[in-house]
Parts: C-alpha cells; sequence; structure tokens
C-alpha cells in the first residue's frame, strides 16, 4: 500500500479536537466527510458502546446510515471516521484493529488531561494485519464559518 494522505480543513481539526475535548474522559467519535481524500465537515456521532465510552467506541449502523445520508446532504462522501484517545497516544489500538473497515481513514487525536494534542490519521491494511500510518495535512477552510464544518 502506498503512502496514503489525508487533507484536512483549519476547521475540521479544530472541531474533531473540540469533540475530543469536550467528551473527555470518554473517547468520542464522528465520521469524516468529503472528497478524493480531502475532508471538509465532520458528523458527530454518539459513543453508544457498552464496553465504557472511556477506553472504547462504536459505530451502530443506525450511526453509519447517518454519516452516509448528511455525506449526501452536504455533497461529499464517507471518507472515514475520527476518535479521540483519552490520556493515550494517537495510535490505533488492538480493539480499533479489530474493528476497522477497509478503504476508509481513520483519524485519532489525543486528549491529555482534556486537552487535545498529537492528531495522526491512518489507514488498514489490505490484509487487516494492521494500520499503517498517512500523512495528514492541513488546507484551508472550505466554509466561512468555522462552525458550519461541524454537523450533529
Amino acid at each position: 500500500m502506498a503512502d496514503r494522505a489525508l487533507t484536512i480543513t483549519a476547521d475540521v481539526d479544530s472541531a474533531i479536537r473540540r469533540h475530543g475535548e469536550e467528551t473527555y474522559p470518554h473517547e468520542c467519535c464522528g465520521a469524516l466527510v468529503g472528497r478524493d481524500g480531502r475532508v471538509t465537515a465532520v458528523v458527530a456521532l454518539p459513543n453508544t458502546t457498552e464496553e465504557g465510552p472511556r477506553r472504547r467506541f462504536l459505530v451502530r449502523p443506525s450511526d453509519y446510515r447517518l454519516a452516509e445520508g448528511r455525506a449526501d446532504e452536504l455533497g461529499g462522501e464517507l471518507l472515514g471516521f475520527y476518535h479521540s484517545h483519552p490520556d493515550h497516544p494517537a495510535r490505533p489500538s488492538q480493539y480499533d484493529l479489530d474493528h476497522a473497515w477497509p478503504t476508509f481513514a481513520y483519524v485519532i487525536v489525543a486528549v491529555a488531561a482534556g486537552a487535545a494534542g498529537d492528531m495522526t490519521v491512518w489507514y488498514l491494511q489490505d490484509d487487516r494485519s494492521r494500520f499503517l500510518e498517512g500523512s495528514l495535512h492541513h488546507g484551508e477552510n472550505s466554509h466561512p464559518d468555522p462552525a458550519q464544518a461541524v454537523h450533529r
């Protein structure tokens, strides 16, 4: 698999970090919406895991359908998902690997003591054996109002 890159706007970066800080000490999760490897909006999703939202997140089929619908409404497509790692590095866990889908980008933001820090992007290797780190690039804002990048 060649190096994969994802571009996020400054407002998307801010929205993901803010979501992680707001849900701390629990994990947040959401969908990445855009086209051609460029994320222009995020859709915040509920963390409905029964294993404890402090260390896990779960995207239910109904949440997935909601994210796809919002992507269509926004004129984009579902590019992947993001979530936070409270008080842990922005690296995928075994749980992340066990629940990942191919072709999607997975953005992880580390949130330490309530403050967002490192943000990384990962892609599932074709044989599903591990994640490979991609390149996360920052582009210019796509919306004049950064608040419009977040869709709940």
